[in-house]
């Protein structure tokens, strides 16, 4: 599709200054009609600034969508990765990558309503949230038209940027002028930094990075203890109290930077084939993925937890790369799903300089059981004298292997 047959294009925007000046450069490259989206997914700023900085920049009120998704996000995207566990190379809780699918759905969602011929996003063409944006669109509206200006456009550096928004009369805030000490990316489940003075993985990020939690030396000497309820592998409560999905989360939010928790600092290996390095802080995550280990750890069975860790960074792996959308992660989701129907109880943690300790859990489907564990009488529940024959049979290849081993020449 040549640029003369876009009349309509959705735009993923923020109302800062690379979307706006991607906003212009759509109508003055394109000559399109230009439609924005704004999703608020709990990043902890001012949202309807971005409604005035788009009609200052000629958008049609009609044309612009600002839509609150909090609960959508933690409930529909967040909390089934949860489910799983889910971290990627170990220990990142993929904050960005989960909330890429979500924008990409509501841009073809608004597309279709418009009757829009195009999408666009503001990602790079070296980082891996054009590849998330893009497998989105493309699974959801296969000819859908793609336009990633920033693999298309001359304006290479932050002072080009500058000038065409000063060329344009774009709004620049005066903290925009000079040059960004490092990029954030931010939700409700997470905030993320990266580039400029992390770029040199050899050296401690300044405290000035950290935006979502306090240091945990300088966390309370005092411990804090949290009560968190599960449903069929949903956090539903807190301290007793019934929260929807994003009051959740938001409260966990809160407990966590008060202690310290969350905090991370990494050297990811990007789809697109680079290595990265990124400080992360994802504080409420953090407290419930330790609490839902936490009441998964008696209600599943040995062979379904197992099953599920032994998949885990499969599953991760296809959150961060961008396969949201993919028949794989949805088989996946099944399966995880299908674990989750006795994953129900409460766990309860301590909270303390950056630690989130289970020390207690508890459920109506236990499988633990303490007749069967107890160093006390038993009652007959366990015969111990069982154990022998189940050793030998485990150990029988074992010795086997040992007497070829003997018989072996010297």
């Amino acid at each position: 599709m040549a640029k003369k047959d876009i009349k309509k294009v959705v735009l993923a925007y923020s109302g800062g200054l690379d979307t706006s000046v991607i906003l212009k450069w759509l109508q003055t490259e394109y000559g399109a009609e230009v439609v924005t989206f704004t999703a608020d997914l709990g990043q902890g700023e001012e949202i309807e600034p971005a409604r005035q900085k788009a009609i200052t920049l000629g958008i049609k009120p009609e044309n612009i969508f600002i839509e609150d998704l909090r609960e959508e996000f933690v409930r529909d995207f967040v909390f089934p990765m949860f489910r799983a566990n889910a971290v990627y190379e170990g220990v990142y809780l993929l904050g960005t990558s989960i909330a890429r699918p979500l924008i990409a759905q509501k841009q073809i969602e608004i597309a279709r309503k418009v009757g829009a011929d195009a999408v666009c996003h503001g990602a790079t063409g070296k980082g891996n949230d054009q590849v998330r944006f893009e497998l989105g669109y493309y699974a959801l509206q296969p000819g859908i038209k793609v336009i990633a200006p920033w693999r298309e456009w001359d304006l290479t550096s932050r002072t080009k940027l500058l000038e065409f928004a000063e060329k344009n009369q774009i709004p620049i805030a005066k903290d925009k002028r000079g040059e960004a000490p490092f990029s954030v990316d931010a939700n409700l489940l997470h905030s993320s930094s990266e580039g400029k003075v992390l770029e040199d993985p050899s050296q401690e990020a300044d405290s000035i990075v950290y935006m979502r939690t306090i240091a945990p030396e300088d966390a309370p000497d005092k411990a804090s203890y949290v009560e968190i309820g599960f449903e069929k592998g949903d956090a539903v409560s807190i301290d007793g109290e019934k929260r929807s999905p994003a009051s959740l989360m938001t409260k966990l939010n809160v407990l966590g930077k008060a202690n310290g928790i969350g905090r991370l600092d990494l050297v990811e290996n990007r789809f697109v084939g680079m290595k990265s390095r990124g400080v992360y802080e994802t504080p409420g995550g953090t407290i419930l993925l330790a609490a839902h280990r936490g009441i998964e750890s008696i209600t599943l069975d040995r062979g379904a937890a197992h099953l599920k860790d032994d998949l885990m960074p499969r599953y991760a792996e296809m959150i961060y790369n961008g396969f949201w959308f993919s028949p794989e992660r949805e088989m996946l989701q099944a399966l995880i799903d299908k674990s989750q129907e006795f994953v129900t109880g409460s766990v309860r943690l301590k909270l303390y300089k950056g630690n989130s300790d289970v020390v207690g859990r508890s459920s109506p489907y236990s499988l633990y059981s303490e007749k069967l564990v107890t160093f006390e009488d038993d009652q007959g529940a366990y015969d111990q004298k069982d154990a022998a024959g189940f050793i030998k049979l485990n150990a029988l290849r074992l010795r086997t292997l040992a007497s070829r081993k003997n018989k072996s020449p010297k």
